[in-house]
């Protein structure tokens, strides 16, 4: 596989072209997705849940995601490798500044972190100092208590223009991807259109420009429960790379997700 950057997603939005990502924790699985050619990986603080045991992501540090990121880049030196930046980690735009540069070091070519317009700051400085950012908009799983649970995020309209605006505001500042997690398709469909940059959608319905699931969900393997929004492609195939390759021509046809993964 040749090394993707940002500018390949960019192409593909503009062509039209739907690309699939996963997360991933180990050089193992990340050399399992490069030899089936999955342009993004995610070194997610999921990793909580799925590796730790954890009951949310909130437990996750720095250092755990470094120590991850670096063993994925290994295993998969030419996807275009994002790191979740955690809880708490990027209070403040020095303090984003600061354990950003870990997550670089440790071979991510971007961050990813959880917010809306006030984050405008954050993303400024960090892209400025050569940081590239994907935003993470709709349900963003380290705000769980805010929330009072894994909620839907976009019904009410007022969320919905907020949501929007959120979006264009991050853009503006820098951001080069967005991902919506928990949206009803057609408020999906809306910021995709907006946008000039790629938009990844987790439970976003199918006309995002790019889907991600977690990689234990993809392989229906989580500890916890399967979210509604996923599927198990391992029980189709049989194979964990038939499995991958199986998600990957899925999203490239608009297959999945399919009106069983989608949130009206």
């Amino acid at each position: 596989m040749k090394k993707i950057t940002i500018n390949d997603l960019m192409k593909w939005k503009q062509e039209g072209r739907k690309f699939a990502s996963v997360t991933a924790y180990d050089a193992s699985f990340a050399q399992l997705f490069e030899s089936q050619e999955m342009p993004v990986l995610l070194v997610g603080d999921s990793l909580g849940m799925v590796l730790q045991g954890e009951n949310d992501t909130l437990p996750v540090t720095v250092e755990d995601i470094a120590y991850h990121t670096k063993a994925v880049r290994k295993g998969s030196p030419n996807a275009l490798l994002m790191a979740d930046m955690p809880f708490m980690s990027y209070a403040t735009p020095e303090q984003a500044c600061q354990e950003a540069a870990k997550l670089m070091r440790a071979g991510a070519n971007m961050v990813k972190i959880e917010g809306g317009g006030w984050l405008a700051d954050t993303i400024t400085m960090l892209t400025e100092r050569s940081v590239p950012v994907c935003a993470h908009l709709g349900l963003t799983p380290q705000a769980v208590n805010i929330f009072g649970g894994y909620k839907v995020q976009g019904r009410e309209q007022d969320q919905a223009e907020k949501m929007l605006n959120d979006a264009l505001a991050l853009q503006q500042a820098g951001a080069q991807i967005v991902v919506l997690e928990c949206v009803p398709a057609a408020l999906a469909e809306t910021i995709t259109k907006v946008l000039d940059i790629p938009v990844i959608g987790i439970g976003a319905g199918n006309q995002t420009d790019g889907q991600i699931l977690v990689m234990h969900d993809m392989f229906g393997i989580s500890a916890n429960y399967m979210p509604k929004f996923s599927k198990n492609f391992l029980v189709e195939t049989g194979d964990m790379r038939q499995a991958v390759a199986k998600y990957i021509a899925d999203v490239a046809s608009g297959e999945f997700p399919g009106l069983a993964h989608t949130i009206a």
